[in-house]
């Protein structure tokens, strides 16, 4: 990755990452889908995309938490059950070193269902109730091995079930998103360093990138949620990227 700062273009990488963590961030999500498309669309390889996603949701999640802390947003008889497996299922699908051809795949596939996602507005329903604990383990343990294996936190894929079967409130969501994305992207990249797999050099610049997005970011979710425009703009970057990295894998 070090070589890629040379090239002018790179610029306009930190910028995409920038606007990424923007747009995600407004909806208490740590962006790794989105930091992964721009990745791809900038031709980086799978040994430096995920542990840059990983890593650039560490430092977004744990901002949106800190800016979501004074309004105790957080149901913690829900969030509990779903850390606690899914941060150990994460861990063990960062240990897995994934081929490129595969790694493309997957990925491409993920990030196709994140941009239906934000076409899809999850309408949720007004009674709300926990589910079982059985439900909320398994949910926890498919989105933690999918986190650590791909980059992508699990945040755009827990939201709408949040939402769509009534287990919190909207604003509780983004909470619960935030942490639980954090905690998989520790585990994923905890596996991912054990593992011995490489530690891709400039990764440090994108995370910086992705904290200044944030900051604008945090704001809007504190009192917004993105516009629907937006989110269609971003839907159609995915399924770019969507379109590359599957074609990549052929």
């Amino acid at each position: 990755m070090t070589e890629l700062f040379v090239f002018q273009y790179s610029y306009w990488l930190l910028a995409a990452i920038g606007l990424m963590a923007v747009l995600y961030a407004s909806v208490g999500h740590g962006g790794a889908s989105g930091y992964l498309a721009a990745m791809a669309l900038w031709g980086l390889a799978p040994e430096e995309m995920r542990p840059a996603a990983l890593a650039m949701n560490i430092v977004v999640t744990s901002w949106l938490l800190y800016r979501f802390q004074p309004y105790k947003l957080m149901p913690y008889k829900l969030f509990w059950p779903l850390v606690i497996v899914s941060t150990p299922a994460a861990f063990i699908g960062g240990l897995w070193k994934i081929d490129s051809h595969s790694y493309h795949l997957l990925v491409g596939v993920l990030m196709t269902l994140a941009a239906l996602r934000m076409v899809i507005t999850a309408k949720p329903i007004e009674n709300i109730a926990l589910p079982s604990h059985w439900l909320l383990l398994t949910v926890g343990v498919l989105l933690g091995f999918s986190a650590g294996l791909s980059g992508i936190g699990g945040g755009v894929f827990l939201s709408p079930i949040l939402l769509i079967f009534g287990w919190c409130t909207v604003r509780q969501s983004t909470a619960v998103a935030a942490g639980f994305i954090l905690l998989n992207s520790i585990g994923g990249l905890a596996g991912y360093g054990v593992s011995g797999q490489p530690w891709p050099p400039g990764t440090g610049w994108l995370m910086i990138a992705a904290f200044a997005g944030c900051l604008l970011g945090a704001e809007i979710a504190s009192h917004r949620g993105t516009p629907v425009t937006l989110r269609k703009l971003l839907a159609a970057v995915l399924m770019i990227a969507a379109a590359k990295m599957i074609y990549s894998a052929f």
